[in-house]
């Protein structure tokens, strides 16, 4: 039984975001349903490298598949500058839930990328107004990019504001984009007015307030992946229905994790996870609703049911390179 190794460009051209979208929206339906087997995420600290390891297993099974696989990441913070490496890096194991078989060892880091922006669509094709065709990016990273694609898969995205700190980076990013949408540099309240936001930064404390976002936006909270980062003021989240891909994890190290520990937000303010909005049983968007928030933290069932539409692909072409890693 062989193993396919995948690198990264591997990955990208075998997760088209449409499939990665159904994929996910798959994973949190069977999160909901309790078709997932998930432990919670697991750190090992290296104070002495200024770094951690994160291990995120998981299992789940669908309506026609299951699957199963290990995300093993790293966040080094330092790397870029005493190393001139990347300050996060992961490798994904997909294995055959019957067997135990390592099926692929594949590039996480891509993967990664490619279901936070699919998970932020699952959010916004639910949380949206159907009619959004306005999109603001707050921070223009690589991951904002995967954001802009991952959307424009479920909603008419005609129109896009990128705001960061760095002007240079929002104007490369605009350039790059100027063939597909109108799309203009501008500050994070003109970005946040928009019908759809993605906040996709690292600060620790609010740059979107309350009274900049229009009064029927929906926001995707993504830059929160630690205790101590916040991106939406306090008085914005509390105001809007709530939504989150895990209560745990949202109320550790999500966007909601400062004001909740504040007591400023309570479990009576979220409205559901998002899991339960996709299977019907919390609602999506209504016509009573304003302004929406999905605090994402990022499901290891979201890195296995991607590395599943990536390893399907994959052996279907003949891509990567298979190896007797087992010598069976």
């Amino acid at each position: 039984m062989e193993t396919l190794l995948l690198d990264a460009d591997a990955v990208d051209a075998h997760a088209p975001l449409p499939a990665v979208v159904d994929a996910v929206d798959a994973a949190f339906a069977a999160h909901a349903r309790g078709d997932t087997v998930m432990p919670s995420k697991s750190y090992v600290d290296l104070p002495q490298y200024d770094g951690d390891f994160r291990s995120m297993p998981a299992y789940l099974r669908a309506e026609n598949w299951d699957a199963a696989g290990l995300k093993w990441v790293n966040s080094h913070p330092e790397n870029r500058g005493r190393h001139d490496l990347p300050t996060v890096m992961a490798t994904m194991c997909y294995a055959d839930p019957e067997t135990g078989v390592p099926l692929s060892i594949m590039d996480g880091t891509t993967l990664t990328t490619k279901r936070t922006g699919a998970a932020a669509a699952v959010a916004t094709d639910h949380l949206a107004v159907p009619d959004a065709s306005t999109l603001g990016l707050v921070g223009a990273g690589a991951q904002s990019h995967t954001q802009l694609d991952a959307i424009a898969t479920v909603r008419s995205v005609e129109t896009v504001v990128v705001a960061d700190a760095d002007t240079s980076r929002a104007e490369t990013f605009v350039e790059s984009i100027r063939d597909r949408f109108d799309a203009r540099v501008g500050s994070v309240p003109e970005a946040a007015a928009c019908d759809i936001v993605s906040t996709v930064t690292p600060v620790r404390e609010p740059i979107v307030d309350a009274d900049a976002v229009g009064d029927h936006t929906h926001i995707n909270a993504i830059g929160a992946d630690a205790p101590g980062k916040h991106e939406l003021a306090d008085d914005l989240l509390s105001a809007a229905k709530l939504v989150v891909d895990d209560r745990e994890q949202c109320t550790h190290s999500g966007e909601i994790n400062v004001p909740y520990a504040a007591g400023n937000l309570t479990d009576a303010d979220i409205h559901a996870e998002l899991g339960a909005v996709v299977i019907g049983a919390a609602s999506g968007r209504t016509d009573a609703d304003g302004v929406t928030v999905f605090d994402s933290t990022g499901l290891a069932v979201q890195d296995v049911a991607t590395a599943r539409v990536v390893y399907e692909r994959a052996t279907e072409t003949g891509a990567g390179t298979a190896f007797d890693l087992l010598g069976l």
